[in-house]
């Protein structure tokens, strides 16, 4: 496999919106975020990613196809459901860099990509002198009747990049569960990393 990992902008980022839209939204659909997205409004979401103060997505690339992506802006850029966590905990957001999300198609992960995408974001966040890294995860029930069996979750792969879990920083989000008939509020676990 010819594969890259590199940040996307301009023109070449554009080009790219249909298909890391759709990325997304296949990877999204797997537990735990069980997200029933469009294609509209995931082009809509990563076009003010890019355009986000500070904001970078980065690719990873297999002999030219998309295969994963990453996400990161300013805090401060982001909607106040994700920075009232970090108000109510005396931080300053514009001191944060917000990790979006990070998704990979599965036969790519185990191979170190996870890792590349968030040293990328870091260190862009660390060019642009953010003091602090932060991301968040939803939280299911560890009973949800779709979590698959031998299910792990990426903690320890997260301790491993230096991110601590904070207590009390839980924000809300909402989205179209698959099968469900609306949007319902998730509650999204704060992570963060001294930079």
């Amino acid at each position: 496999m010819a594969l890259c990992v590199v940040p996307l902008t301009g023109p070449a980022l554009h080009a790219a919106l249909d298909d890391l839209a759709a990325l997304r939204i296949a990877v999204f659909r797997e537990y735990p975020y069980l997200y029933d997205g469009t294609l509209d409004y995931e082009q809509g979401y990563l076009r003010l990613f890019a355009k986000s103060r500070d904001g970078v997505i980065v690719a990873a690339r297999d002999n030219g196809e998309i295969v994963g992506c990453a996400t990161g802006s300013a805090l401060a850029t982001q909607h106040g459901s994700l920075q009232a966590p970090f108000r109510d905990a005396g931080y300053n957001p514009g001191e944060i860099f917000y990790c979006g999300e990070s998704v990979l198609l599965p036969q790519y992960r185990g191979q170190g990509i996870g890792h590349i995408f968030f040293e990328e974001r870091e260190k862009h966040a660390r060019a642009k002198g953010y003091k602090i890294s932060a991301f968040c995860a939803v939280v299911r029930a560890s009973d949800h009747p779709a979590r698959p069996a031998g299910y792990r979750p990426l903690d320890a792969f997260w301790q491993s990049r230096g991110y601590r879990k904070a207590p009390g920083m839980i924000a809300r989000l909402s989205w179209k569960d698959i099968g469900a008939a609306s949007a319902t509020d998730k509650p999204m676990q704060f992570w963060l990393k001294d930079l």
